[in-house]
Parts: C-alpha cells; structure tokens; sequence
C-alpha cells in the first residue's frame, strides 16, 4: 500500500470512498508478495497489483462489493486443475486477499495510519483479517512511540491484547517486517489460529533500505542505477572530490566527499539490517577503516571488490586489525555473483544479483536446474508469508472462489 499511499490519501482527503484489496498471504509460486495492494474508488478507478493481472478482475468487483456494503472480506484465489483458464492463478499459487472498505472520518485509527504513511512516518498497520465477529477489519496504527486505536471499545476487557498487538506491532515494525500475526483473546501469541484467538495483518511501512556506494568509480555508477532499481536510497561516498560529484552519479540520492570509515561512523543511527554496503574503492588505505567498522554492525550485506589476491591480502589486514574469522565470513568478497561480468552494468548485474540471492535465501542455481520452491524466503518462514491458512472464522467471512 505504501507505493499506492500518495492517491490513497487524495482520495481520503477529498472524502471520497474507497477499498483497499491487500495480499495478506501466500502459497507456492504466487506472483506478489504479502502486502502488494489495490485500490478502487467510488467511481471505479483503480490503482496498484495484487496478482500481476490473473485475478485481478475478481479483486476489482470485490472492491466494488465492499464500497457498496461497508464490509471487509477475506478472500482465498488459488490454482484449478479444472480450469486454469478460470479466475485463479494459473502459476499454481494461492493468494489470501482481505479487502477492507475506507470511509473517511469513520475509522479513526486507519484514518491516522493512511496519513502517516503518505507523510513518510514510519508506522505499522494492524489489521484483524481473521476472528471474533466485529472484530474483522478492525485497525491499531502504530509507531515507535505511540499508536492509534483499540480493537474493543471496551477498553478494560481488550487491554491485554490491545497491550500486546501494539507490542508485537512495534517489534515487527522496527525490523520492517510485513507478515501475519496469531494472538489469543488475553494476548498470548499462538501457534495457529482456532477458536479464541484473533489474526492480524501488520504491515511496515518504513523508508526505503539504503544501499551506500563506497568508491566513485565507473562500476559505481552501474551499482547505484541498479541500486534505485531495486528499491534503494543510494548514497555514494568517496574521499576524492575530483570523481565524487553529483554530475558522474545523477541518480544516486546523495554524493558525499568524506573518508569512508568516518563518514559510516556519522550513519550509526541510520543503519539497519536492511542495509546493503558496496565496498568498490579496492584500495587498502580506504577499503581497511571501512570494513574494519562495517564487519560489526548489524547490516543486511557487505560486499567488497578486487581480486583475489587483493582479498587474501584484505583478509590478513582484517585478521591484524583484531576482527574475528566469524567476523570475516560476513564479508563477500570478491563481490558478486560469478557471471562472467566483463563491463560495468554486468558487474552491476552480477552484484545486484547477490544481494537479493542473500537477502531472499536463493540458491544462486539456474531455476531449471532445481524442482523445490521458487521463492525460497516464502518455504522458509511460512508464519511471516501468512502460510498459515484460514479458521472457521475466517472462512465464514469468504466466499469460496473456483479457480
């Protein structure tokens, strides 16, 4: 919903109504991930995916439906050996879309959430997509130091799960996690849902991860397009005036002319374990400094360019500088995937491609090589792809769709 956010609140803030159809899980080869979100509004227009085109005609008249009768809905799509011409996903997935209907002023709590996200706010939206009736559609905005809503107006007997969901929201809300979440009615987390417990959808809605480009040189310049590509803040950093200008890398965020290792040390507070570093100076004087720093701070990816030779020799100065082989490890150095890269954009291509291998857990293998899962994050933590599949509840407030 984050990248639909800017018409959202148009729409909200001229009073119109609208719906929003959000993938609050997924199973097998689904083509979006949880969170991918559309957007109808009272005179039919729509913006935003959930599917990548296969259902989103059904999504649409869903989104229809429930401007026109005020109620959420959780609806499963799934593949039909039947017909797999028919509404569903022909790629042999399952998406559960829950569509909630947004009348402006009529939910405090969402209202809230809609404006901090378009402002840029870190925020988590928790939603019930699952549990006791009235409950469905019900709406906690939280943030890091305060939160929107209740999910009872009975706030004596909702404290203790209200406490919870704004705990477990604020959890997953620090480590721009997106995800389903399973509590009982006194807030204790729970393994599935069942009769008494409540499911929630928390999205995250966080600033874009930051890939910082160390070394102004021409793969840099390949690196840092395909960094915006990919989703990214781009910084690019180097000590050299001469080659670290906003003219050589117009599309980066920002060019900062600074030493490496202390211009890092001024970032502490903006890193993250989404954080990606690209280490392309390959020159001991900058690359040491940097990585001795970099090797202990909890970022997503750390990767460094030279030779072979170069990170033999990185290694013993790492090892002299007092960093621990487990330290080391962390290091991908030389940096990349081995594609044979010869030019700039290869290498971008080749170190792009790494850091999502690393981030989402691939293989690196040619896809017609294997027969497991496509998407290998998705296997591994069902819980946080909402693998875990509807309850009574939750069935009763879908209606089964052939697919």
């Amino acid at each position: 919903m984050q990248d639909i956010a800017e018409q959202l609140l148009a729409w909200h803030t001229s009073g119109r109504s609208f719906a929003v159809a959000t993938v609050v899980g997924v199973t097998g080869s689904a083509p979006r991930d949880p969170g991918a979100a559309l957007a109808v509004d009272a005179d039919g227009e729509a913006i935003g995916s959930v599917s990548g085109g296969c259902v989103e005609g059904a999504v649409y008249e869903l989104c229809r439906a429930a401007i026109e009768s005020g109620e959420p809905v959780l609806e499963r799509f799934g593949y039909s050996d039947e017909d797999a011409f028919a509404v569903g996903l022909t790629c042999g997935g399952g998406l559960d879309v829950f569509v909630q209907p947004v009348r402006p002023g009529a939910d405090p709590a969402l209202d809230a959430g809609i404006a901090l996200i378009a402002d840029g706010t870190p925020v988590a939206l928790a939603r019930v997509v699952a549990g006791p009736a009235g409950l469905l559609g019900a709406t906690v905005a939280v943030t890091a130091d305060t939160h929107h809503g209740l999910l009872s107006p009975a706030p004596s007997v909702a404290a203790p799960l209200d406490r919870a969901v704004v705990a477990e929201a604020r959890a997953m809300l620090d480590a721009g996690r997106t995800g389903r979440l399973v509590l009982g009615l006194d807030g204790r987390p729970c393994d599935e849902h069942g009769q008494g417990t409540v499911t929630l959808f928390v999205e995250s809605y966080v600033p874009a991860p930051r890939m910082l480009v160390f070394g102004a040189i021409d793969f840099a310049a390949a690196v840092v397009r395909i960094g915006k590509f990919l989703g990214y803040d781009v910084t690019v950093c180097d000590a050299r005036p001469v080659f670290a200008t906003e003219r050589r890398f117009p599309e980066a965020d920002r060019v900062v002319v600074d030493w490496p290792h202390r211009y890092l040390d001024t970032q502490l507070d903006r890193l993250d374990g989404r954080t990606v570093l690209c280490v392309l100076t390959h020159d001991a004087k900058f690359d040491l400094p940097l990585l001795e720093r970099a090797l202990r701070l909890p970022v997503g990816y750390i990767g460094a360019m030279g030779s072979r030779r170069t990170h033999r020799d990185r290694e013993a100065g790492l090892r002299a500088a007092g960093l621990t082989d487990a330290e080391i490890a962390r290091l991908r150095s030389p940096i990349g995937l081995d594609l044979g890269a010869r030019t700039p954009e290869e290498t971008a291509v080749s170190v792009a491609a790494e850091i999502v291998a690393h981030r989402r857990g691939g293989s690196c293998l040619p896809l017609s090589a294997g027969s497991g899962p496509i998407h290998h994050d998705l296997a591994q933590d069902p819980a946080a792809a909402g693998a875990d599949r509807g309850t009574a509840a939750a069935r009763r407030a879908r209606k089964p769709h052939a697919a």
